[in-house]
């Protein structure tokens, strides 16, 4: 084969292989009633994994172009102009062609660690399953009539949800909203999703901060949107960046976790959360704030959200239950300007005729419960123990090879690793030695960085986690 690989070339080596035998196929380089080189040879011929020509013989395959028979190899097919065959679609075209972005590799390769029973998670964003109120949920269902509908909802959500949802952010989060300019989604996952495809368009300029949890959202990617950054301190973001980057950009959204931040686990300083309303007053930028954790203060103090320092209506305020009840009800909201919100909800009915209502139904009776505050009382003096714990850990596995913050609430420590490694190895090494977490750079930051979530394992299997990583660090 005269044939070379353009390893250079953006398109896949599998791609370029299954294209030349094509096009060899078309101008007689490959004749049809010679058998094409093996699996094996041909990976041998151009120094390649076996796997990448399987790829492109699958690739060829799928096309209706060869035929593999077992025992006597691979040939062109007989009914290459398909007359009396029915040819199979090329489903790795039609992959490739979306328009939706998968995750990040990386990401992909860590949510199927974490599927396996064994491995120390902590790289997980959600709680583990005894931090869940599974008992009082379970009376909720079994002594609780269902007052729900069995049809189709409101396209808002639930009424009774949605006046319940009203008095908790009330209560809790010195909110003040109506059920009107509030709507259920599922989770803050599809609130993001309705928020970026209604109210945005490819080209568009938005700012997140950096580093941060949205960095790792194909969402941003998949809708050809313009993506800055805002570099986060130990205050947070500076609002004064905002302005330089607005007046070379036309900035149009700011996606914002100014409360125990992800991953940084920093709280926005409160002169700064004022400035950044000023700015976003003056400048007309609506704000959109991700509030997942300021309900699990360690410090046992309310946390003033952006939402509930915002008197002009700026702010798209998105919460949810899944980082303080469980992740599995899928409940989410939405509160924001009556116009916002009826848009929102139009787009959610077209993708999934609206939420559903049994399990609005048990949130609704669980945040209506005096259960409630006792729960959050609780996780949070649990959450709070598992920080200390692996703040305990790290400084003793770790010492001074690493640097962190100390988080005030949330679920995650930010950690700085003082010496130079491969990010890709030190994460195989670790998940070698049974410990799976998240590498800096899938949350935008420069190498060098980890983060470590202490929501998902008790006291001395995260002490045990920290000592694998660190094990892990000592052999690059």
């Amino acid at each position: 084969m005269v044939w070379n690989i353009d390893r250079k070339f953006k398109k896949p080596i599998y791609k370029q292989i299954a294209d030349y035998i094509e096009n060899g196929i078309a101008d007689g380089t490959f004749p049809s009633d010679k058998k094409l080189p093996s699996e094996r040879d041909l990976a041998k011929e151009l120094n390649v994994n076996r796997s990448t020509v399987v790829a492109a013989y699958d690739e060829l395959e799928s096309n209706g172009l060869i035929q593999r028979n077992r025992g006597s190899g691979t040939t062109i097919s007989k009914d290459i102009w398909g007359i009396t065959k029915k040819r199979i679609p090329s489903w790795n075209r039609y992959i490739e062609a979306g328009s939706f972005l998968p995750n990040l590799p990386v990401s992909q390769r860590i949510r199927k660690e974490m599927e396996k029973q064994k491995i120390i998670n902590l790289a997980s964003g959600e709680l583990s399953e005894d931090l869940f109120p599974i008992k009082v949920l379970r009376e909720i269902t079994n002594t609780q009539s269902f007052i729900g509908r069995l049809g189709y909802d409101h396209p808002q959500g639930s009424e009774a949800l949605r006046t319940s949802i009203t008095k908790h952010v009330k209560e809790f989060r010195n909110i003040i909203t109506s059920p009107s300019s509030i709507l259920i989604t599922s989770g803050a996952q599809q609130a993001l999703h309705l928020i970026v495809q209604c109210l945005l368009r490819p080209g568009d300029s938005v700012v997140i901060d950096d580093p941060s949890y949205h960095y790792n959202l194909p969402i941003f990617r998949s809708t050809g949107l313009k993506t800055y950054f805002l570099k986060v301190d130990k205050d947070g973001i500076n609002p004064d960046d905002l302005v330089s980057l607005h007046k070379k950009h036309r900035i149009k959204i700011i996606f914002l976790t100014p409360v125990f931040q992800n991953p940084t686990g920093i709280l926005m300083h409160k002169n700064r959360r004022k400035k950044l309303l000023e700015i976003s007053s003056e400048l007309g930028i609506p704000i959109i704030e991700d509030d997942p954790y300021s309900l699990t203060s360690f410090s046992g103090e309310k946390v003033s959200t952006l939402k509930s320092m915002d008197l002009n209506g700026n702010v798209l305020y998105i919460s949810s239950l899944s980082k303080i009840v469980a992740s599995g009800l899928r409940i989410g909201w939405i509160i924001g300007p009556r116009a916002v919100i009826e848009r929102l909800a139009d787009a959610k009915q077209q993708v999934d005729f609206g939420h559903a209502s049994f399990t609005q139904w048990i949130a609704n009776d669980f945040l209506e419960s005096e259960a409630f505050l006792s729960h959050i009382k609780d996780l949070v003096i649990k959450l709070e123990s598992r920080r200390n714990q692996i703040v305990k850990s790290l400084q003793y596995h770790l010492k001074d090879q690493v640097d962190f913050f100390t988080p005030q609430g949330g679920i995650h420590i930010w950690c700085r690793i003082n010496k130079e490694f491969n990010e890709i190895q030190l994460l195989e090494e670790a998940i070698k030695r049974g410990v799976i977490y998240i590498p800096g750079s899938t949350m935008g930051s420069e190498q060098g960085r980890v983060r470590f979530t202490f929501a998902r394992e008790k006291e001395e299997v995260i002490n045990e986690g920290i000592k694998r990583f660190a094990e892990a660090l000592q052999v690059l």
